[in-house]
């Protein structure tokens, strides 16, 4: 008997990709954002300095509890499918194994087969059975409110903690440029990182990153001067 092919399927990482992606992201253009609207309107390095740290531990916490409470929503509704399953598989079971193998004839199986499959299924797992076929739900899919939201905060940290280092490097005549362009550069690595994990290709998820922080960082600096004249 040849030996067991096991494949590592990429869409295993979708739940902690998405929350690392979003928080790297984040934690760039809104720290350069604020950063580069303080200076704008004519803020010193050191309340630069400040806002910006205040934006990392703010914008960390937020991002904790809002992935926290938003994927803990998402853990609380496949919980409660899962116990209506179980309540209609206890209840129920000949037309819970009928509506099973009906799924599979709509898959492409002939009934006599699917209702076959189905019973063995359901003799081993019904409850897991339906939830992965029925229910869409399966262990690479499953919310995660803790994994997600440490992953959230710990990305949108190192990533706000980018443009505070360049503030650090910056000469006051060239803190403006040097952090927009060093941000803008941090965000495409970011695209292009997010987008080799995931398995896709590199070039759109970098040009999306890098577009709409531009867009945020030249709104917000737009913003920063205009208070900063009439002030």
């Amino acid at each position: 008997m040849s030996p067991v092919h096991r494949e590592n399927h990429l869409i295993g990482r979708i739940g902690w990709l998405r929350a690392a992606v979003l928080g790297a992201n984040d934690g760039i253009i809104s720290t350069a954002s604020l950063v580069l609207g303080v200076a704008s309107a004519g803020g010193t390095i050191h309340g630069v300095l400040v806002a910006g740290v205040a934006g990392l531990v703010a914008g960390a916490m937020s991002m904790a509890a809002g992935e926290y409470v938003s994927v803990s929503s998402q853990s609380d509704t496949e919980q409660a499918d899962l116990v209506r399953e179980k309540d209609e598989l206890a209840s129920d079971p000949g037309y819970e194994t009928e509506e099973l193998a009906q799924i599979y004839v709509g898959r492409g199986l002939a009934i006599d087969l699917a209702r076959e499959v189905a019973r063995q299924l359901m003799a081993k797992d019904a409850l897991g059975a339906h939830a992965r076929d029925e229910l869409g739900m399966s262990a690479a899919t499953t919310a995660r409110p803790v994994q997600a939201a440490m992953a959230s905060a710990a990305t949108f940290s190192v990533g706000a903690a980018a443009p505070l280092i360049l503030v650090l490097l910056a000469p006051a005549n060239a803190l403006l440029a040097l952090v927009a362009v060093g941000s803008l550069i941090f965000l495409a690595v970011l695209g292009m990182v997010g987008a080799k994990t995931g398995g896709a290709g590199l070039l759109r998820p970098t040009l999306r990153v890098t577009f709409w922080g531009a867009l945020a960082m030249a709104i917000t600096t737009g913003i920063g001067a205009l208070i900063g004249a009439a002030v």
